[in-house]
């Protein structure tokens, strides 16, 4: 199971307020998830399933993800009976994941999976987690991360500490061979400008997109998830020297090998998903 174009702006919207969902549908996120977990207190959550079931009940094939609450939870498999054989549902976000075996029970239902990264178990048992069967990207959740490891948070040192934790994401994605995966929500909803640097520093460093947790951020994070006029500019023009000379051409000082044409064709189709 493999995701054909990896979101670039992935939109939380919280399970009990279902009138909030056609507006984070027509927010331009690529995909919206409604959330029984963080966002929902535990006194609403049965409410909040009772409102994610009447809406699924009319929702089209494969309009939102829903992340479920965490398998350590008395809510678990009372979010995964409301989930089973509903079309209207995507995928499965799957919390404080930590165990294959909670995510083949996840994966029992049929639906493509994101686990999120959010202790040091989970961190610890990655390499087998992005290997579960059904599981298409990973994410994760610096707050809890933070918490699990004694980070603080927005600290130089915490930071540094966090990077590591990207790095290892990045990295087992890729020898799993998942998409790219998903950058941490910012809390940040009014300076957009804060939100572009942190989605341009998330591109840099190889992730596909991010996490949004209100609509001001779809518009930024989606915008800074396609590559620059620059860029894309570069790439053609590697493209174009490349097709003109079956050799290795050179464009701006700098030859153009089998990498750097896989970069640029990789930025053109990029650009295809604005």
């Amino acid at each position: 199971m493999t995701l054909t174009n990896p979101p670039r702006s992935a939109l939380f919207v919280p399970a009990n307020r279902p009138e909030r969902i056609p507006k984070a549908l027509a927010s331009g996120a690529d995909i919206v998830i409604v959330d029984l977990e963080d966002a929902v207190a535990p006194a609403v959550k049965p409410m909040a399933r009772r409102a994610l079931g009447d809406f699924l009940e009319t929702a089209s094939p494969g309009t939102v993800w829903v992340r479920i609450n965490a398998a350590d939870t008395d809510d678990f498999l009372e979010d995964l009976a409301l989930c089973r054989d509903r079309p209207g549902i995507a995928g499965l976000v799957v919390p404080k994941a930590e165990s294959t075996r909670s995510l083949a029970q996840v994966e029992a239902l049929g639906y493509p999976m994101i686990p999120l990264i959010e202790s040091a178990k989970g961190l610890d048992h990655l390499g087998k987690l992005a290997r579960v069967e059904g599981v298409v990207q990973l994410s994760f959740g610096a707050l809890d991360l933070s918490l699990d490891l004694g980070i603080e948070p927005g600290s130089e040192g915490g930071n540094g500490m966090l990077d590591q934790a990207r790095y290892q994401i990045i990295l087992q994605s890729r020898l799993a061979g998942l998409a790219a995966p998903i950058e941490t929500v910012h809390p940040e909803f009014r300076d957009m400008g804060v939100i572009q640097r942190a989605a341009r520093r998330a591109v840099e460093m190889g992730f596909a997109g991010m996490l949004c947790i209100h609509p001001s951020q779809v518009t930024v994070v989606n915008d800074t998830f396609l590559p620059t006029a620059d860029q894309l500019a570069w790439a053609k023009r590697v493209i174009a020297a490349a097709e003109q000379d079956a050799g290795a051409g050179q464009i701006d000082g700098q030859m153009i090998d089998a990498p750097v044409m896989a970069r640029a064709r990789r930025l053109v189709a990029s650009a295809d998903r604005g």
